[in-house]
């Protein structure tokens, strides 16, 4: 008998108002309907809240949250603030940044900052346009593939 497949866990990490984080797992779910789980780990209770009612299967907020939950996804996603420590006006802890750096998830990074950091090379399309990317041409593969 066949061994049920399990669903690969997405973590969407977003922080003040969880704009960003809606969008993507709009676009998520959109391709993907409830064949992935996503979780959405917000710095705050309002990004958590928000992040939820875009469908996202659980949500927590908080340092505690991320630092517990990050370690168990297959993937993490967020924008480049989820990697540096105070960003989003100080949402994101050293410990968040450095749990989010250090786990063994895939890291599917939107090059969107407000932190004085540009990242060369990248181009600056409009957030749809990266969701977009980063759904169709980096999340499909790796949910398409065998575990």
């Amino acid at each position: 008998m066949a061994q049920p497949v399990a669903r690969k866990t997405i973590c969407v990490i977003d922080g003040q108002g969880g704009g960003i984080g809606s969008t993507i797992i709009k676009k998520i779910k959109e391709l993907f309907g409830e064949s992935v789980e996503i979780v959405a780990l917000g710095t705050n209770a309002i990004a958590t809240a928000q992040m939820l009612k875009s469908r996202a299967n659980r949500g927590a907020s908080g340092e505690n949250a991320i630092v517990q939950t990050v370690p168990r996804a297959d993937v993490v996603v967020g924008t480049l603030g989820i990697m540096l420590a105070h960003a989003m006006m100080g949402e994101v802890t050293p410990r968040m940044a450095e749990a989010v750096c250090g786990c063994g998830a895939v890291k599917l990074i939107l090059p969107i900052s407000q932190e004085n950091v540009d990242v060369i090379g990248v181009s600056r399309d409009p957030l749809p346009h990266l969701v977009d990317t980063l759904v169709i041409d980096h999340l499909t593969p790796l949910i398409r593939a065998h575990p």
